[in-house]
């Protein structure tokens, strides 16, 4: 053996250079408690831009999007500034400035929504860069500046990276469970980024004690300056404006009141109009979707007899709360999963519950299938996560079930919003189709011609429509115009779409604009 490769052969399997490592059990936390702080900020991004772009498939998109490329970059360049400086004197300041940034996070998207209030993929886009990449990105650096610590023998690199990178992947796990069963059912957004601001905070300056290596970090006119901002930060938080009168599970819900009608009010859901309610008088009804399914309802059974109605999603329980008043006697159960909701509602909306109006919570689809079978004279379906039917409920699978529920000669009335190309609607009928004989469709002439966006009412029954009741019920107390296709023309329409099921439902694809 030559001395050069002797030379190689008796050097130690050590990394040159290597600071020194921390206490395991210290590396340990602080690689799980950032990966899961990165999950936190990613589910509660997703309910802070919700009032101003909606919750769509494109807004979750955004958001896990945009966590991944803040997790990339944050841990290159974390990597990257560990090579070039002991990583000691940068994981208190990564801490520091990753919970000044989530304090920042909430009034920078109260008073950006309100900007870019809208569906725009720009607005999407933008409102969650501003409420992840930053935060994400410092808590993302935290583990392979651990890592490059931990590495004091090449021997061990593999058990090391891997550990860690467990340790990281289960810290994840448990934040996404917490969050989205325990957190976010217990307290606001606000304070959920808030508590997690503190923490990270006084997480950063504990550990820079413990490390006594803060000063290496900057001047203490420049730690001064942090906390400035963070309180300045925090500050804002408290002052900014929200759109929510109660933030429930699902939803930023508020009531604001009509100030053309005394007992007029509207039930914001995100980032639409939900519901309308009047609550000097139930017969109101001011939304002219729910106008031409009240027209249907009423031809469904003689004036005034009462009738056992199931209403899948109930928002406002505004037909609910009209059936009621208009059919006295009438047995009705309500399938809606947000409770909160139904709180809300009996709150501010007038809504009373009882033996002649039921209230399930829980996902509609579930809770059909607990139905009794051919119960309902008629079905209305309204139930919407924000401007989308949830995909689960737009299948063939959905209206069988749905069917199942009915009695023979029920009726079927179904609310969906699209816009032009309107490939959703034509998808939807074609669905409810295929598994009712006789179906039409009900629209304003501007929307179902293509020339703008608007709600419809799909209407299917197993036995043949009162069409022509239909139609004259809808002349009497419709007072825009209005549209019902059926037969030829409604084929027509529906031309080739595909039928939805539970393994092809691309909803807000369908939906784009």
């Amino acid at each position: 053996m030559d001395d050069e490769s002797k030379a190689v052969d008796d050097r130690p399997n050590t990394v040159t250079d290597q600071p020194k490592a921390l206490p395991n059990a210290l590396a340990a936390t602080l690689v799980f408690a950032s990966s899961g702080a990165v999950l936190v900020l990613e589910i509660v991004a997703q309910r802070l831009i919700g009032p101003y772009v909606g919750v769509t498939l494109q807004t979750t998109s955004s958001v896990i999007g945009m966590a991944l490329a803040a997790i990339a970059y944050g841990a290159w360049a974390g990597g990257w500034l560990a090579d070039r400086r002991d990583p000691r004197t940068l994981l208190a300041p990564a801490l520091i400035l990753a919970g000044i940034a989530t304090a920042l996070t909430f009034p920078l998207i109260r008073y950006a929504g309100e900007i870019l209030r809208g569906n725009a993929a720009g607005g999407v886009l933008l409102l969650t860069a501003l409420a992840v990449v930053v935060p994400a990105a410092l808590l993302s650096a935290i583990s392979p500046m651990v890592v490059k610590l931990q590495l004091s023998d090449l021997r061990r690199t593999g058990q090391v990276v891997g550990r860690l990178s467990g340790l990281g992947t289960l810290g994840g796990i448990t934040a996404t469970l917490g969050t989205g069963f325990v957190l976010v059912a217990a307290l606001p957004s606000r304070v959920i980024m808030l508590s997690l601001a503190v923490l990270l905070g006084v997480g950063g300056l504990v550990l820079g004690w413990y490390l006594r290596r803060l000063d290496a970090a900057g001047t203490p006119r420049a730690r001064v300056t942090a906390a400035v901002v963070g309180l300045v930060g925090a500050g804002l938080t408290a002052i900014a404006p929200t759109p929510c009168d109660v933030e429930t599970e699902y939803s930023c819900a508020s009531v604001v009141a009509d100030q053309n009608r005394p007992g007029g009010r509207t039930l914001v859901l995100n980032a639409g109009d939900h519901s309308y309610v009047d609550l000097n008088d139930p017969r109101h009804l001011e939304f002219e979707y729910v106008q031409w399914i009240a027209a249907v309802s009423d031809v469904t059974a003689p004036a005034g007899a009462p009738v056992t109605a199931l209403h899948v999603g109930g928002g406002g329980f505004t037909l609910p709360q009209y059936l009621a008043a208009v059919r006295p006697g009438s047995s009705q159960t309500v399938l809606e999963l947000d409770g909160e909701l139904v709180e809300l509602d009996r709150a501010e909306l007038g809504l009373e519950t009882g033996p002649d109006l039921r209230v399930v919570v829980g996902d509609a689809r579930v809770s059909l299938a607990e139905q009794p079978a051919g119960a309902a004279d008629i079905v209305v379906g309204d139930a919407f996560g924000d401007l989308v039917v949830p995909w689960h409920l737009s299948t063939r699978e959905m209206a069988v079930q749905v069917r199942d529920a009915m009695k023979d000669g029920a009726v079927y009335a179904q609310n969906v919003i699209d816009y032009p190309p309107l490939h959703f609607i034509r998808a939807e009928v074609a669905t409810v189709q295929d598994v009712f004989p006789h179906v039409a469709l009900i629209g304003p002439p501007s929307g179902l011609s293509g020339a703008e966006g608007a709600n419809f009412v799909i209407v299917a029954s197993a036995a043949p429509l009162p069409l022509a009741e239909i139609r004259a019920r809808m002349a009497q107390t419709v007072p825009g115009p209005v549209t019902m296709l059926d037969g030829a023309e409604l084929a027509a329409f529906v031309d080739d779409a595909r039928v939805l099921t539970d393994d092809y439902a691309p909803v807000d694809q369908l939906l784009s604009r």
